[in-house]
């Protein structure tokens, strides 16, 4: 890959972070759409859930299974594939005229983008093998997968507003062809395994064990943390996982190799990737929640409330962090990116139920698009610092995985938090704007929590320079497997 011109590296980087912004979009663009959807298709509030679960469901479940299909079989391949089959099934939703056809599409939607999320890392990785242009590379990599989340409630708005719900999918379909098309002449064939032989039996286990569990979790709030129902779930995904880890043990190729947990960047980034994925979850839904139910702004108006902080984001992802990288290491930009977020999370915490644009909103937007701007890039940096180009698609696959279930599991806890808490408020005898808001300043409160926390974890445990690449093999956890051209 490092053989490759300046130009076209850049060109590929451009089609990965198209492919990566059509994945990130789908988490939150739905959100605003949701009222046309059950009006046009008769869903009712409980099955109106399942538009997103379906989605979210099927892509946390194979996040670990895609990555290391990419390692075995080629990053590019599995990226084309995956486009190719997210772009089908968004053309089926945006067709859908039926519950049970949305859900289903949504569904393979999520297949189709696990796939992509888990390969494009280990492809932008690649790619760049300069030290220099591999910190600006992952800066603008990392706007798109933090940044997305916000521009799919910009985008939802506009579309649903202007045109219909059904453009939120079928918008897709163009850019999928062109990246499809693009990425077969500008992306080489990335490297697969010598050993092509597929742990089945872990990837079932692992994969039905991460199912369950992104299940349970979004289903949390609806059936309740203690009911049998949930905690059933949640038992059955640790025997599984449990289940899994001894397979792993035991086989000669295992899907996860599990030296791959004694990489301290890996892991602490994991840990990190959770923490925050919560907190930015707390910004992307709870905020617009504010700003519909208790301002009175407009899908349109959602949107465009977000824009400020994106373009923040987007300056300092592309212009700033890389620099900050290169000086300071992955430890500090990471812990003070993520305190600043959590200092826009406390703005939110303390917006009131008569806040204006410009005191109660801006601020906090912008603080949180300063702390993103600079925070994401170190955390997908220090994940991949120690990992070998064989394994960057399970490395990917493992820090994705880590931010899809923070983001699950931060949204539910959060949620619930705000739900029991508006209860309680509106039961002590204060108006309904009044609980809603008192509601969603206890979740900002505990998302700027979850932001501070990462902070500190990052700051203290991360290793500013990555440690050698096969440290981990000298230490007697497995030999990593080496790759070879496809």
């Amino acid at each position: 890959m490092s053989t490759l011109d300046s130009r076209t590296r850049w060109l590929a980087l451009l089609v990965l972070c198209l492919g990566d912004l059509m994945i990130v979009l789908d988490v939150t663009i739905v959100g605003v759409a949701l009222p046309s959807i059950r009006t046009d298709l008769g869903f009712t509030e409980s099955s109106l859930a399942w538009v997103v679960n379906a989605y979210l469901i099927v892509f946390g479940g194979f996040l670990l299974l895609g990555g290391r299909l990419g390692d075995l079989f080629g990053h590019r391949r599995l990226f084309v594939l995956g486009i190719a089959l997210f772009t089908v099934a968004s053309l089926v939703c945006g067709l859908s005229t039926t519950q049970e056809m949305l859900v289903i599409a949504r569904a393979v939607q999520g297949l189709g983008a696990a796939v992509v999320s888990a390969v494009a890392l280990s492809l932008v990785m690649m790619l760049f093998t300069d030290t220099g242009e591999r910190a600006k590379a992952m800066g603008i990599f990392g706007f798109v997968a933090s940044g997305g989340g916000s521009v799919g409630v910009l985008l939802g708005g506009v579309l649903t507003d202007v045109l219909s719900w059904n453009w939120i999918f079928l918008v897709n379909v163009p850019i999928g062809v062109a990246v499809v098309a693009l990425s077969l002449r500008l992306i080489p064939g990335a490297g697969g395994l010598a050993q092509t032989k597929l742990d089945l039996g872990g990837a079932v286990t692992v994969t039905a064990a991460l199912m369950i569990a992104v299940y349970a979790i979004v289903n949390g709030n609806t059936e309740g943390w203690t009911s049998a129902q949930t905690l059933g779930r949640l038992a059955v995904a640790a025997i599984l996982f449990g289940i899994f880890l001894v397979i792993e043990l035991r086989v000669s190729a295992p899907l996860m190799p599990l030296w791959m947990f004694k990489l301290r960047n890996l892991s602490v980034s994991s840990i990190v990737g959770i923490l925050w994925a919560g907190a930015m979850f707390a910004w992307f839904f709870l905020s617009a929640l504010y700003l519909q139910l208790v301002l009175g702004y407009s899908p349109l108006e959602v949107g465009l409330a977000f824009l400020p902080g994106n373009l923040v984001m987007m300056a300092l992802s592309i212009g700033v962090s890389a620099k900050l990288v290169m000086r300071y290491g992955v430890r500090s930009p990471l812990a003070v990116g993520l305190g600043i977020a959590s200092l826009g999370l406390l703005w939110f915490a303390r917006a009131p139920v008569d806040g204006t644009f410009l005191v109660d909103v801006l601020p906090g937007m912008l603080l949180l698009g300063f702390g993103a701007g600079i925070a994401f890039n170190p955390v997908l940096m220090a994940a991949m610092s120690d990992v070998q180009p064989a394994e960057a698609g399970l490395a990917s696959g493992i820090v994705n995985t880590a931010f899809m279930m923070g983001g699950a599991l931060g949204l539910a806890v959060l949620a619930s938090v705000a739900a029991n808490r508006t209860e309680t408020l509106a039961a002590s005898g204060d108006s309904q704007l009044e609980a809603l808001t008192g509601g969603y300043h206890a979740a900002f409160l505990i998302g700027a929590l979850f932001a501070a926390g990462g902070a500190l974890i990052g700051g203290v445990f991360l290793r500013t320079r990555g440690a050698p690449e096969h440290h981990a093999a000298e230490e007697g956890y497995g030999v990593p497997a080496t790759a070879e051209a496809d």
